[in-house]
């Protein structure tokens, strides 16, 4: 309620948003590691695709998500079998290594800073500035966060504020400065995804 006020307040682009879609509320995927591995399974695919890739995933371990010990001691040609990439391979492994070994301690996140998890979880191969901009939001319900990189947030800011092409992040920045989005930088994305009809 309160970053809706704020943004319908500061914002007169957003304001009809606010009044259309309502308050953001989101459902927050809570198992950070099943989280990771289904937006590395993911990336760069439609919806349809990337679900029916992570059931043959799933189902390859009884239905069940795998365990990072698991996804070491299983073959390689296995996971590429059910439709993963090569990258995609070798992603899920470094994620699960970097889990074993220390090097990401999933239960430690909640309590870092915006740019602290950012910077764990871009170590892991395959894990960029987007997906963990998607971490904050959906898995950790951080309000402050400005994904400048998403198609969608670049597309919808197109259109809704007349840019004649695609914003740059320092662009989007500079918007989201202009029209007092902080602390709600996610819920302004949020609207502008729904503008779209196309939320991730």
């Amino acid at each position: 309620m309160k970053a809706a006020e704020h943004l319908a307040r500061h914002d007169p682009v957003l304001k009809p948003l606010v009044k259309k879609f309502g308050i953001f509320k989101p459902t927050l995927h809570t198992n950070y590691y099943y989280r990771l591995v289904r937006s590395i399974i993911g990336q760069q695919l439609s919806v349809k695709a990337a679900s029916s890739i992570e059931k043959r995933f799933l189902d390859l371990f009884g239905g069940e998500l795998p365990s990072p010990e698991q996804i070491l001691q299983i073959q390689p040609e296995e996971l590429r079998a059910v439709g993963l990439s090569n990258a995609k391979v070798a992603y899920v492994r470094d994620l699960a290594q970097h889990i074993l070994n220390g090097q990401l301690e999933l239960e430690k996140l909640p309590k870092l800073s915006n740019e602290e998890i950012i910077k764990e979880l871009v170590a892991v191969k395959g894990i960029g500035e987007w997906s963990a901009h998607m971490f904050l939001i959906f898995a950790l319900g951080r309000q402050d966060v400005l994904p400048t990189g998403d198609l969608g947030v670049r597309s919808g800011i197109k259109k809704l504020y007349g840019y004649e092409s695609l914003p740059t992040p320092t662009e989007i920045i500079e918007l989201a400065e202009k029209n007092n989005w902080h602390p709600y930088e996610s819920v302004a994305a949020w609207y502008i995804w729904q503008s779209l009809d196309n939320s991730p």
